[in-house]
């Protein structure tokens, strides 16, 4: 049985977690919670992705894969799921960027805050990082709506994981307004049983 390196609360594991829903495929990875931050990586994680970055997906019949892109991309050729169609595959690819850069900035700005000490915080790096996140959802919200409105892929299930994390962790900074079609979609999105599945602890 593969395992999942995983913590609850990151949204690219989450990521992996829709995507093993909506695929079929959660009674072949066995879930496998760690406690890993830049500061403090975990043995096991380093050990399994030499970056010491979470998702890694240890298989019995390779070496282990990392980020979440790849390990999206493998389980989707396994499953024959259909996730990154051939017609529309740039569209997908460049909107899993996107989701992704969301995610990365806003991850970046909550382990700015959590784990450098305060006199050490930079709140002109950390609106910089949102700066990022609020161009690229006014990108999407303005130019991939009809797409979202398509059938799944993992343009859809990356958007969705990113729109939660910024929702867990930087909810004060209302990222629906001015946004009222990528908000509704998000709302219909969240009610699919793999989102609500793997929402992570309050």
């Amino acid at each position: 049985m593969m395992k999942l390196l995983s913590s609850p609360a990151s949204p690219f594991v989450r990521k992996v977690l829709i995507t093993l829903h909506e695929t079929g495929q959660l009674d072949d990875v066995e879930v496998v919670p760690v406690s890993n931050t830049p500061m403090a990586p975990n043995a096991a994680v380093a050990a399994a992705n030499p970056m010491g970055k979470i998702p890694a997906l240890i298989r019995e019949d390779g070496p282990a894969l990392y980020d979440s892109r790849v390990i999206c991309r493998y389980l989707d050729h396994r499953a024959k799921a259909g996730l990154y169609p051939e017609n529309r595959m740039w569209d997908v690819l460049t909107l899993e960027a996107t989701a992704d850069g969301i995610m990365e900035a806003a991850v970046l700005m909550t382990y700015e805050k959590r784990l450098r000490p305060e006199a050490q915080q930079s709140p002109d790096w950390i609106e910089a990082q949102w700066v990022k996140v609020d161009r690229a959802l006014t990108a999407v919200n303005a130019l991939w709506m009809s797409h979202l409105y398509g059938k799944l892929d993992m343009g859809h299930i990356a958007i969705g994981a990113a729109l939660s994390y910024v929702d867990l962790r930087h909810d004060a900074r209302n990222w629906r307004a001015g946004r009222d079609a990528l908000a509704v979609w998000h709302k219909g999105f969240c009610e699919r049983p793999s989102m609500q599945a793997t929402q992570p602890p309050a």
